[in-house]
C-alpha cells in the first residue's frame, strides 16, 4: 500500500478522488430518480372494476368493456376464437374525457 502511495502525485490524488466523488452521485442520482419513478407507480389507487359485454361496431364478436372507477379507466377486450385469446379492443382515459367535456371539446 505504501509503495502505491509513493506512486501517485497529489494532484493525481485529487483527480481521482474528485471521480470518485462525481461518480458517486451520479450513482446517487440514478437510484433517486429510479426510486422516484417508482413511488409514482405505486401512487396508482386499487382498482374497483365493473365489467359489462356489448357489441362493438364494425366487429363481428361481443367485447367485454373493463372499467377502473377508481382511477377512472375503461378498457374493451374482445375474444379472438382462432387465437383463443382476449385481444384488446381500445382503452380510454376516463378522466381525461371528462376533461374535455367540461372544457367544451370533444
Amino acid at each position: 500500500m505504501t509503495a502505491f502511495r509513493e506512486t501517485l502525485s497529489t494532484p493525481s490524488r485529487r483527480w481521482l478522488l474528485g471521480l470518485n466523488a462525481v461518480l458517486a452521485a451520479a450513482i446517487v442520482l440514478v437510484a433517486a430518480n429510479q426510486l422516484a419513478a417508482g413511488q409514482r407507480q405505486q401512487d396508482r389507487k386499487p382498482g374497483e372494476y365493473t365489467m359489462v359485454a356489448g357489441r362493438v361496431q364494425g366487429m363481428p364478436q361481443s367485447a367485454l368493456y373493463i372499467v377502473d372507477a377508481a382511477n377512472q379507466e375503461m378498457v374493451a377486450v374482445a375474444w379472438n376464437r382462432n387465437r383463443r385469446q382476449l385481444e384488446p379492443v381500445g382503452f380510454r382515459d376516463l378522466a381525461e374525457d371528462a376533461k374535455r367535456v367540461q372544457e367544451g371539446g370533444r
